[in-house]
This record gives structure tokens, C-alpha cells and sequence, in this order.
């Protein structure tokens, strides 16, 4: 009878790590965002380090596949954060992602006047993707046309620019309208992402 109990005792504490392994799959399979793609276009040099690590963090936490583009292959960098983009901008296939992220820092200017950087913003929305931009990067939603009569917010220095290309800016940290979110700049980059992962649960 000992023996009996000490087996099935030791069969127990064999099972045990396959039952917490399990637990933890469970776990990470619970995230909001399993499945869905998300994109992140940095700039290669100077994109604000803040607006990228913390919506990636989020991201990442809640189980999206994040995929970053930029205009090198290179490694990209911003301020003490170095990223090894993995796909060129001009590669991006819209189709292929749930939401297109394009991060601010002053290194985003080289994206302002950029066509396929304007294509991308276009057909995100005409295929109904999240469009989302922080900080400088609203500027090139403006240029591509897609912020008339939305409401936006921006970094300061770019307020004017979205402005007169027709954008309804509230000042807000975070302002969504539609399927185009937009943030303010640093501070507001956990909100951003946040908000990001609220838009791709719904």
C-alpha cells in the first residue's frame, strides 16, 4: 500500500511542471492582441526611443506580432535605443498588417514629404486598418491627405502644419477619431499604445 502511495506521489510531482508549463501557455495565449499584425515605422535615425519601447511593450505583452520598418535595413537609432529594422518602408504591404504605428522623434521629418509613407497612411484606411501616428508623425497623416476634418493631436512644433492641411486639432494626449489615432508626443506614448490595443480589440 506504501508503495502504491509513494508511485502515485511521484507521479504527481512529475506532472507538476507540465501542469504549470500549461498554465503559462494558457497565459500567453490570452493576450487581446493574438493575431493581429502590427507594423512600426521608425525613422533611422533620431525616432523618439520613448514612442517606440513602450507601445512595443505593450504590443508585445499582448501577444501582436510587431513587425519594424524603416527607410535602412540597418541598425536604426533613437537616443540610447538601437533597433534592427526588419523590412524597408517601401516594402510595407498594407494588406499584410492590422495596424500601421508610424513613430515620432525629430528624425520623422524624413518621412513628411515621402510618397510610399503617404500610400501606406491612404490605404490604411481605405482598407479599414488602424492608422495611428505620435508626436512629429502626425504631420505626414496630414500631407497624405487623411487628416480633413478629423480630429487630431500632434506634437507643437507640427500643429500648424496638420492644421492647414485640414485637421481638427483637439490638444488632447491621445485623440482617436475613426480608425486614425494620434498622440502628443513622449508623455503620452503609453496612452498611445494603449489605445492602439483598445481600437484592434473591438
Amino acid at each position: 500500500m506504501k508503495k502504491i502511495i509513494l508511485i502515485t506521489n511521484i507521479l504527481i510531482l512529475l506532472s507538476l511542471p507540465a501542469i504549470i508549463f500549461s498554465d503559462v501557455q494558457a497565459e500567453e495565449k490570452a493576450g487581446k492582441l493574438n493575431g493581429k499584425k502590427i507594423v512600426m515605422i521608425i525613422a533611422k535615425r533620431m525616432f523618439e526611443e520613448s514612442e517606440y519601447k513602450y507601445p512595443r511593450e505593450i504590443f508585445d505583452h499582448e501577444g501582436a506580432e510587431v513587425t519594424v520598418a524603416s527607410s535602412t535595413l540597418s541598425m536604426a537609432t533613437g537616443g540610447s535605443l538601437r533597433v534592427k529594422p526588419d523590412l524597408l518602408i517601401d516594402d510595407i504591404k498594407v494588406t499584410d498588417y492590422d495596424a500601421i504605428v508610424f513613430i515620432g522623434g525629430f528624425g520623422v521629418t524624413e518621412y513628411f514629404e515621402n510618397p510610399q509613407a503617404h500610400r501606406i497612411a491612404r490605404q490604411a484606411l481605405e482598407m479599414d486598418k488602424i492608422l495611428a501616428a505620435i508626436c512629429m508623425a502626425p504631420r505626414i497623416l496630414a500631407n497624405a491627405g487623411v487628416l480633413k476634418g478629423k480630429r487630431a493631436t500632434c506634437f507643437p512644433s507640427v500643429k500648424e502644419d496638420i492644421k492647414d492641411n485640414g485637421a481638427i486639432v483637439t490638444g488632447e494626449m491621445v485623440e482617436r477619431d475613426g480608425n486614425i489615432i494620434t498622440g502628443n508626443g513622449p508623455g503620452a506614448a503609453t496612452q498611445f499604445g494603449e489605445a492602439i490595443v483598445s481600437a484592434l480589440s473591438e
